[in-house]
């Protein structure tokens, strides 16, 4: 990762926003920096560092109240984050799998969108590793990326015309890029591949999320099977 492929950005006196709108690859980029500042806040590297919060296209960083930007310690992190090849940043990040049933209303309309049958968009989904790019929209909500193919062919499928004002909770879903499981019935405008029985949020448990920034997911298709 270059060091003209982001912009430090102040977000007050003692954050900073790494902001990654001009790297080739933004996902990838934001998600190898988001494992190597934790990786190097873990190793006691940054020790006034308090939190990382990545985005779409950015990465927040803060630190103790008080103590400042560690703005030598964080350029030399990131500059050591820049030896690392693309493939590394899924080293060693937790992965979950999540059974899913490929029962979803919009299947046929994504495989028509793409010129594909069913068939072949249930294998997209399902054979490809995702990556929890970032956290949001509701709680236990995280937004995935392919992990090893920026181009995949899921990430050209938009939003519907007309979002629905009821998606049930477990719905596997893909819009705009991402992939998403809805942790909770909401509104949503994403299309419906299928759903799963796992629960993704549960705020009685130690933690909440099943899902968090830097995960690696796999979808697996039992579809007739998951009753």
């Amino acid at each position: 990762m270059s060091e003209l492929s982001r912009s430090e950005l102040p977000a007050g006196p003692d954050a900073v926003l790494l902001d990654f709108a001009g790297a080739p690859d933004a996902a990838l980029a934001v998600t190898h920096t988001d494992h190597r500042l934790r990786a190097a806040w873990a190793a006691g590297e940054l020790p006034t560092l308090t939190d990382i919060v990545p985005s779409a296209e950015t990465v927040l960083v803060q630190f103790e109240s008080g103590s400042g930007v560690d703005r030598l310690g964080l350029r030399r992190v990131l500059r050591s984050a820049g030896t690392g090849s693309a493939g590394t940043a899924d080293a060693g990040a937790d992965e979950v799998r999540i059974p899913v049933d490929y029962d979803g209303h919009d299947l046929a309309a994504v495989a028509g969108a793409l010129d594909v049958g069913v068939d072949t968009v249930v294998r997209m989904h399902s054979q490809t590793r995702w990556r929890v790019q970032f956290m949001g929209f509701a709680p236990g909500f995280g937004y995935l990326v392919p992990a090893d193919d920026p181009n995949h062919p899921l990430t050209r499928i938009g939003r519907r015309d007309e979002p629905r004002t009821r998606v049930p909770a477990g719905s596997v879903a893909i819009a705009a890029g991402y992939s998403a499981v809805y942790p909770r019935q909401s509104p949503g405008g994403w299309n419906l591949l299928g759903h799963t029985d796992i629960i993704l949020w549960d705020e009685h448990a130690p933690n909440p999320s099943t899902l968090s920034a830097g995960m690696t997911v796999i979808f697996d298709d039992v579809t007739g099977r998951q009753k």
